[in-house]
């Protein structure tokens, strides 16, 4: 059986319209891949803040981001071809396949543009489905690169 997971990344959004859209969702577990988790623009944002705001919305925050964050010292299309990538991406899939409706975050709302692209490739070649979110009513099916 497929399963299902959403990307979502927190761009310039309130708070409050994060919460609001993983609400709409159901999302019941928040997996954060933010290498840094933190925004000095947007405070609340950060770990600590975001960890507590969605916990108290009954949804469960995991911070994953010092093995599946971006910022490496090659680049995560070379990162993704290591033992330690695939330690990583077993990890979070062992995590995601304990929720009913996970979300993995990041700071770009675009998933193009955000090594979240790589992951979701990863996750689709293993069997999920992969949903990145943009808005409440914007999403889009994952769909593998075509490799030249």
């Amino acid at each position: 059986m497929s399963r299902r997971v959403y990307t979502i990344g927190h761009s310039n959004r309130s708070l409050e319209n994060f919460l609001f859209i993983l609400k709409l969702l159901k999302v019941d577990l928040l997996v954060d891949v933010r290498r840094f988790p933190t925004s000095s623009k947007y405070p609340h944002f950060k770990r600590e803040v975001l960890e507590e705001a969605v916990e108290k919305e009954g949804i469960r925050y995991i911070w994953l981001g010092e093995e599946l964050g971006g910022f490496r010292e090659i680049s995560y299309e070379e990162y993704v071809k290591t033992k330690d990538f695939e330690r990583a991406l077993d990890h979070l899939i062992l995590t995601i396949s304990q929720a009913n409706n996970p979300a993995i975050m990041c700071s770009e709302m675009l998933w193009f543009k955000c090594h979240r692209r790589f992951i979701s490739d990863e996750l689709v070649r293993r069997g999920w489905e992969v949903i990145h979110v943009i808005d409440s009513d914007k999403r889009y099916r994952h769909k593998l690169k075509v490799r030249g």
